[in-house]
């Protein structure tokens, strides 16, 4: 069981974090639950004693905590919190504090239901790597694409070729976007190649519906990041208006469906971005190997490509790396901001 003062680590690392990636109110708002969080109440005792793994890479309790005080905001439950939010700069300290408390005090069942389940976002910005790579690809075969994303929550990332890459002398993307994205762009141009998409599809253990679980895919985004609350409320009226198909299943279970149809004349592109690091071990190996006999099977007018975007041993950042069949080749793409606020593009010409 994580202790008091473990618990309240676990705080203070992920407020370094929502700093580092651009919340300084999110960042505050943890660390003055990390110092002031009091022990007594049904709630404040949950948190502090909370079982197992609180941090990102287990049960993510600060982040369910700041997207249960969002949603009070988002639902117009609480008008003291919501005139904090409004004004997030101007809120530091007791005024601050006074609010929080109130409202942990007010909607404590609210607020003990919504710890029940881990934190679930759909980062719209890291589709500027699937459009450079959709381009890519196209430029090298030619084919039209069918995709299948692995861990796409509610599906907006799967509808990235309706969405435009605003670059430095290059726009790429619909004439008619559903929305533009403006990354810090470094290195080389991608190729303008506009890919076809013949067909999507994606899955998750908890697939979110864009109109159901509108909800909760705003209250997870921080709240003074209002570029990034616009730009998911835009993917998710296209979600509304095209519904792309997600499961509910296991995903190297439903891979290794997808896997089994030969798309003969099309490229068969898997794609995952921040998820597959969550796969445990087990299912990590399994996925692999599932890939590389696909690709074994492989052809040259029923090509497969596999491009990540995940965590590796350089902090800060994601590597975003291609695989491709047939010949089992893995170029190194770049690297990106965990949000995609930037880009480092180092794939060579297609």
């Amino acid at each position: 069981m994580s202790g008091d003062r473990d618990i309240r680590d676990v705080f203070r690392a992920q407020a370094r974090a929502c700093d580092m990636l651009g919340s300084p109110f999110t960042a505050r708002l943890l660390a003055m639950l990390a110092d002031r969080l009091a022990p007594g109440s049904p709630l404040a005792d949950r948190i502090l004693g909370w079982p197992g793994d609180a941090g990102p890479s287990g049960d993510s309790v600060p982040l369910r905590l700041a997207g249960g005080l969002h949603a009070l905001v988002q639902t117009g439950r609480d008008a003291a919190l919501a005139a904090v939010y409004a004004d997030t700069a101007a809120h530091t300290g007791d005024a601050l504090w006074q609010p929080v408390a109130a409202a942990l005090a007010a909607h404590e069942n609210f607020l003990m239901a919504w710890l029940n389940s881990p934190p679930q976002t759909n980062e719209v910005r890291r589709a500027a790597v699937l459009i450079a790579a959709g381009h890519w690809l196209t430029a090298r075969f030619g084919l039209p694409l069918v995709l299948s994303e692995l861990g796409a929550s509610a599906g907006l990332n799967l509808l990235w070729d309706r969405y435009a890459l605003d670059l430095p002398g290059l726009r790429l993307g619909p004439d008619d976007p559903a929305l533009v994205l403006s990354p810090d762009w470094r290195g080389a141009l991608p190729p303008h190649c506009p890919p076809e998409i013949a067909a999507r599809a994606g899955v998750d253990l908890n697939p979110l519906d864009p109109v159901a679980d509108r909800l909760r895919l705003l209250a997870y985004i921080w709240a003074d990041q209002t570029d990034r609350l616009t730009r998911t409320k835009a993917a998710l009226a296209e979600a509304v208006r095209l519904r792309p198909p997600v499961a509910r299943a296991d995903a190297v279970d439903w891979l290794d469906t997808r896997l089994a149809n030969r798309h003969a004349g099309h490229l068969h592109l898997v794609f995952h971005t921040i998820a597959w690091q969550y796969f445990p071990p087990a299912a990590q190996a399994r996925g692999e190997a599932l890939l590389a006999a696909a690709g074994a099977r492989a052809t040259a007018d029923a090509p497969l490509a596999r491009l990540a975007m995940e965590a590796d041993a350089t902090p800060g950042s994601a590597a975003v790396t291609l695989n491709l069949w047939p010949g089992n080749v893995r170029l190194v793409m770049g690297r990106a901001d965990f949000h995609g606020r930037w880009v480092e593009w180092l794939a060579s010409a297609p």
